[in-house]
């Protein structure tokens, strides 16, 4: 098996592993169609994977070889220790991810494709490939960019790719997690309940817990939530403009950044 064979069957695992247990332990009800948003989900995925491999081919795993080759980037210039360079690698590619999330949502070009991610009716694992084509590609290229800066080896940057990944899906999973596991687990990482206070209708909660994988940026920074306003199987799912599963076709949601409005604003007519 190639590097790209053993990355989607870990992916192809861990999907099928957390949608399974989110049938046997639900966290919050749902209110839409399953079957319908993972058709949805997992077609805007299909897109993705194809504009990504024709436009971006070698992406970053192939930017890091590029880098390498010529010895570009920090850590092409440092006899560091593998270890000590994926570790590094792994935290700084996550507090930029951060970074990246907390700029799509203050500024409204870059909103008016991110709300593609928040339009989901309910959140569950399929929710982590709910993203439109354009955001995935200038995700891409801004990870690329990262890549050539501080040159990790390939390897580090699979390490990267694979827990961004993973953690994803965990994050945006509907599954229930007893409070006491929830909140150890917060101390270091990013839980399913934390994240989904970030996938609230309200405003507030919706512009914090940014984070995807480690919880430190979100409580160092200032936009970290604790709990909601309502008890987690209460909160409200989405934005408050596109609430209804008809707005929310695949043909709709490809097209929404021409309607959508800046967070608060009211929305232009659905395409």
């Amino acid at each position: 098996m190639n590097v790209d064979q053993i990355r989607f069957a870990i992916f192809l695992g861990v999907f099928v592993f957390l949608l399974g247990l989110e049938w046997m332990i639900p966290r919050h009800p749902t209110v839409d169609s399953k079957l319908r948003r993972l058709g949805i989900n997992l077609g805007l995925t299909g897109v993705n994977i194809v504009l990504v491999k024709l436009f971006l081919s070698t992406a970053a795993v192939g930017t890091a070889a590029f880098a390498a080759e010529r010895g570009w980037g920090l850590f092409n210039f440092l006899d560091w220790p593998v270890w000590i360079e994926v570790v590094l690698t792994v935290v700084f590619f996550d507090f930029m991810i951060y970074l990246q999330h907390v700029v799509v949502h203050m500024i409204p070009f870059f909103w008016r494709f991110h709300i593609v991610h928040h339009s989901d009716l309910d959140l569950d694992v399929s929710s982590a490939l709910r993203f439109h084509p354009v955001e995935i590609l200038g995700s891409m290229l801004f990870k690329m960019g990262l890549v050539l800066a501080i040159g990790p080896s390939v390897l580090a940057v699979i390490l990267f790719e694979a827990v961004l990944n993973g953690m994803a899906q965990f994050t945006h999973s509907n599954i229930y997690l007893p409070e006491p596991l929830d909140r150890a687990l917060r101390r270091l990482i990013v839980t399913p309940d934390m994240h989904r206070i970030h996938h609230s209708e309200v405003m507030r909660e919706t512009n914090s817990n940014y984070g995807f994988n480690l919880s430190i940026w979100d409580r160092m920074l200032g936009t970290y939530i604790a709990d909601a306003q309502k008890a987690q199987p209460e909160i409200v799912i989405g934005v408050p403009q596109y609430k209804r599963p008809e707005q929310l076709t695949f043909r709709r949601v490809v097209m929404l950044p021409l309607s959508a409005a800046p967070q608060g604003a009211p929305p232009r007519p659905s395409p």
